[in-house]
C-alpha cells in the first residue's frame, strides 16, 4: 500500500538527532513531522542501526508516544509515532532521543503569525558508510523562507555524515489562540447593535417624559 501524503510529508526531524549522539554511528534516522493547524505535532520516526540489534530507547511516560520494532534494508530498530504533542514536548522528545547538546538541536516555536523551525544536526562523528538522515517537515501555511528544499508547504533536508547541517524554515499561518476576524465583525456588530438601543430608548424617555400630577 502507498504511503499517504501524510505520511510523505511528515519525514525526519528527531532521528536525525537521535543518531548522531545515541547511535554515534552508521545509522539510519527518519523522522516524519506534520504541523497542524492548532500548533501541535504529529509524527514518525525510524531509528536504526545496521544488524540485529537496535539502539535503545526509553521514552518518558509523559510523552505519548507509541514505540514499535523497526526492521527494513538490513537496518534493525525502533519507530516512535505520536500526535497531538506541543511544541514543548517535540523538543523535549528530540532532546531526550538525541541526549540534548548545543550542536545538536529541534526547536518550532511561534512568533505572531509565523512559525519557526530552528536546528542543527552535528553529524561529524558520523561515518559515511551506510548512513542514511534526511527530514521532512509539512506545514499548514505558507513557506516564507528556508534553506531546505520546499515543495507545496513540505520543507526537506539531506544531510552529509562528516558536517553540521543546519535546519532553519519560516512559515506563515494565523495563530489559533487568535480572536478570528468574524468573531471581532460579529462582537463589533453586537456592540453597535447595543449602542443603537440604548440612544432609541434614550431618546424616547427625553422627547416622552412621564407626566406629573
Amino acid at each position: 500500500m502507498p504511503r499517504s501524503p501524510y505520511r510523505r510529508a511528515v519525514a525526519i526531524l528527531l532521528l536525525m538527532v537521535t543518531a548522531v549522539v545515541v547511535l554515534g554511528g552508521c545509522a539510519r534516522v527518519q523522522a516524519a513531522l506534520a504541523v497542524q493547524p492548532d500548533d501541535t505535532v504529529a509524527g514518525e520516526i525510524v531509528v536504526a542501526l545496521p544488524g540485529d540489534k537496535g539502539p535503545e530507547l526509553t521514552i518518558p511516560p509523559s510523552l505519548d508516544v507509541d514505540v514499535s520494532q523497526y526492521a527494513q534494508d538490513g537496518y534493525t530498530g525502533s519507530v516512535l509515532r505520536f500526535s497531538g504533542l506541543s511544541f514543548a514536548q517535540v523538543s523535549e522528545l528530540t532532546g531526550v532521543v538525541a541526549g540534548a547538546g548545543d550542536r545538536t538541536h529541534i526547536t518550532l516555536r511561534r512568533a505572531g503569525d509565523r512559525i519557526v523551525l530552528e536546528g542543527a544536526a552535528d553529524l561529524t562523528t558520523v561515518p559515511v558508510d551506510r548512513a542514511d538522515f534526511q527530514l521532512k517537515v509539512s506545514f499548514p501555511g505558507e513557506v516564507l523562507d528556508t534553506n531546505g528544499d520546499s515543495e507545496a508547504g513540505t520543507v526537506s533536508w539531506t544531510f552529509t555524515p562528516g558536517e553540521v547541517g543546519d535546519v532553519n524554515a519560516v512559515v506563515a499561518y494565523a495563530d489559533p489562540q487568535a480572536p478570528s476576524v468574524a468573531a471581532w465583525t460579529v462582537g463589533l456588530a453586537v456592540v453597535v447593535a447595543l449602542a443603537v438601543v440604548g440612544v432609541v430608548v434614550l431618546a424616547r424617555r427625553t422627547r416622552n417624559p412621564p407626566v406629573r400630577r
